[in-house]
Order: structure tokens, then sequence, then C-alpha cells
């Protein structure tokens, strides 16, 4: 039997008494590998950027006070000195009176205070005529007028981008300080399952939890580092979680966890060590028998076996704790408010979770509860854009009633129909 089902605000609660509310660590890794990964420092640069001033146009770098009257019918004339290619240390200084040659991203020489468009200029032997005028910068990128040396790029706690790690490429570090990506174990439980790829036995199923666990792990900012499906035995369960304890963070299981006389997981983990199970047993649906565990300061989240119960309390529970421990910020799943497009009920005395498809119907978003099935149906799972949150006290949701759907997919995502 179930210990007292806890409700969903005291399972938050616990979230929060008894796991980790901080990052694992910190490693230093190559800009190459940091994409995705969370910065454990306030990065900032080293130079300035650009370096030097520098021409934003192909053309000819002068002192804008030589061009100041110049016009079409009535040209400057100066003489020109040479030419400063991209990537090169200009030789050659501008005086009055004279032009150097630039082309588009080149450092412009000494003594030149902006630069003239070719499409402006007339090369006559040595003289170069000029037909406009330009103002003290023009057409000239400042030093540090992008990045300043010294400048913040990026603070402790960014989520890097290609955006972020170009920027660090481009003031010419290597490296950067990242958070440890947390190590998780998953433990699927049940004789029935089938790695994909192998034949189908009669009576057994192909694993699904596994992954869509692991997916879900990696989207969240954890590492999967040990994987692995063991039968309703005690002692089998016992060494794969004693494993999946010494090698990972964080271990989340899935089936195991009900009342049958194969339901195994929380009896072995109030065995392996203090404080043990934590709770076992949420009012909620689906996830009823979700179970909370600490077991030698490891986290231990052990899950519904039902494909759509373990993905649906892996985002309500675990994704949060495992966003913490990536040095991520556990930020709640997006929100949008739509229309139900029929009247919800709840379980009884449970927080309910509906899953739904979002629609567009005449500019608004629309959502459709999935088809009720068994909380493992296939589809259930493949079709949820998101779910409703129904609460403990509310008799139903009514047909055209305005609510939230928290996402499982971003909009990009879904095929929205419209």
């Amino acid at each position: 039997m179930f210990r007292k089902l806890s409700s969903y605000d005291e399972a938050l609660e616990a979230l929060e008494r008894f796991f980790p509310s901080s990052p694992v660590g910190v490693e230093e890794v190559s800009i190459s590998d940091a994409c995705g990964r969370v910065s454990a420092e306030d990065v900032k640069s080293p130079i300035s950027i650009p370096p030097f001033d520098r021409a934003i146009v192909d053309g000819y770098a002068v002192k804008a006070s030589d061009v100041y009257y110049a016009e079409e019918d009535r040209p400057a004339v100066l003489k020109t000195l040479g030419s400063v290619k991209v990537g090169e240390e200009p030789k050659i200084s501008v005086s009055k009176g004279c032009a150097v040659e630039v082309m588009t991203g080149a450092q412009m020489p000494k003594g030149a205070d902006a630069a003239v468009m070719v499409e402006y200029t007339e090369r006559r032997g040595e003289d170069l005529l000029v037909y406009r005028s330009v103002t003290v910068g023009e057409n000239v990128m400042k030093k540090g007028s992008d990045i300043e040396v010294g400048e913040t790029l990026v603070k402790r706690g960014t989520l890097l981008s290609p955006f972020e790690v170009g920027m660090l490429a481009a003031v010419g570090l290597k490296t950067v300080k990242v958070y440890k990506k947390p190590r998780i174990a998953i433990v699927s439980t049940g004789p029935e399952l089938v790695s994909p790829g192998e034949k189908l036995p009669p009576g057994k199923i192909y694993d699904i939890n596994s992954y869509t666990l692991e997916s879900s792990v990696k989207l969240c900012g954890g590492d999967v580092k040990y994987l692995c499906r063991v039968e309703d035995d005690p002692e089998a369960i016992r060494n794969s979680l004693l494993k999946a304890i010494h090698e990972a963070d964080l271990i989340v299981t899935s089936g195991g966890v009900s009342v049958g006389p194969y339901d195994l997981i929380p009896k072995v983990l109030d065995e392996l060590g203090k404080p043990g199970v934590i709770l076992s047993g949420i009012a909620i649906k689906p996830g009823k028998p979700t179970t909370f565990a600490l077991v030698d300061d490891k986290p231990v989240f052990a899950l519904p076996g039902q494909p759509t119960s373990a993905l649906l309390t892996f985002y309500l529970f675990v994704r949060p704790v495992i966003m913490r421990m990536a040095g991520m910020k556990a930020t709640p799943l997006k929100r949008v408010r739509a229309v139900v497009d029929r009247r919800i009920f709840p379980a009884k005395g449970r927080r309910t979770f509906v899953t739904v498809t979002l629609r567009r119907e005449r500019g608004r978003l629309v959502a459709s509860p999935v088809p009720k099935g068994l909380s493992g149906a296939i589809k259930t799972l493949a079709k949820a854009d998101g779910f409703i949150e129904i609460l403990e006290n509310q008799q139903f949701i009514d047909e055209g009633e305005e609510t939230t759907v928290y996402l499982m997919k971003s909009l990009d995502e879904m095929e929205v129909q419209t």
C-alpha cells in the first residue's frame, strides 16, 4: 500500500527542502565545447574590439578637413601614398593633402580620421579626385567601439549560445569556465522491456522510458552516465541502484513504484541508506506512485512506468532539480493562454494534469485534450503539445474557458493548425 499521499504542494516543498539547489562543480572547457553550457564566471574582455580603428568601406583613408568642400563639380585633389590591405599593419601615415587606399576591415593608417567610399573617387595617376565630403569618423569603426577592454561579455549563469561563443572567440579566449553537467543515471525496471532494434518476443514491449527520459535529461543540462534496464528482482534492483548511486549525481528510475507485488523500488530505496524514501505517492493524476528518496546525499526520483506519467512527472519534479545542478535557473515551463474546446473534469481530490494539443482558430489558440486512453498510450505521449493544470478544488474547466497551457514543446516545434 502507498504511504499517506502527499499533496502536490507538499511534493514541491520537499524538492526545495531535500534536494540540491546549487551546481555540482566547475570545469574549464574549450570554446568549441561551450555551446549549451552555463558560464560559471563573469567573463571580461582582455582586449578592445576592434583592436584598432578600421575602415568599414573600400575606399581611401583621408583627413576629413582635406575634402570638406569636395563636390561633384569641384572635387578635392589628393596625392595617393599607397594602400593598406586587410590583416596588415599600416607602414604609411596620412599627411595633409594625401590619401591611402584601404579595404573594408583594414586598419586605418595614422593621421587619417575618415574614409571616402571608392564610388566617390577617381584615380588619375598618383592623384585622387574626391567628389564628396566626409566628416570626422565617417566610414570608420573606432577602436573599442564594439567591445571595450575589461567589458563584461558574459555574466555568470548565462546559457552559452553560438553568439556568446562567437564573442569569446572574437576577443581571443580559447577556454571558458562552465558548470559541470550533473551526471544522471536512468534505471528502467520490468521484465517486459526490450531494446529498440532487437526482435520483439511475445509478451514483450520496446523500452520507451529510457529514451524519453535520456532525451529530457539532455535538454535540461544533464549528462546521462549510466543507463540500464533491470528485471523485477530485489537483488538486481539493489545492485543497479548501488551502481547508479556510485556513478551519478542524481538517479531517475521508471516503473516498480505502484502497489503490485513486483513494485519493489521504494522498499529497496529504504534499505539502501538514510533518509531513504522521503515521500511515496503524490495526490496527482497522472503520476500518483511517484516517489522521492535521498540515498548517500544523492537525489532519487522513482517515476511511474507508464510513458506519459513518467515524462510528465519528470517535467514537474526532476527537471527543475537537474537545471539547478547544472547551474541554470529552474525556469518554469513556458506558458500560453488557450481556450479549451470541451469541458474537462479533474480526478477527485487530486491535482490533475491533462495533456493537450494546440491549434489556431480565428487568431486564438485552442486546446484540445488528447483522446483518453491508458496513461501508457504512445499517441498520448507523442501528440501532446503541453498540459493543463486543474486544481484539487476545481469542479471542471468549461468549454470555451480560457486557461493556461504549460508547453512541453516550443510553438515552433508544434504543428499548430491554422
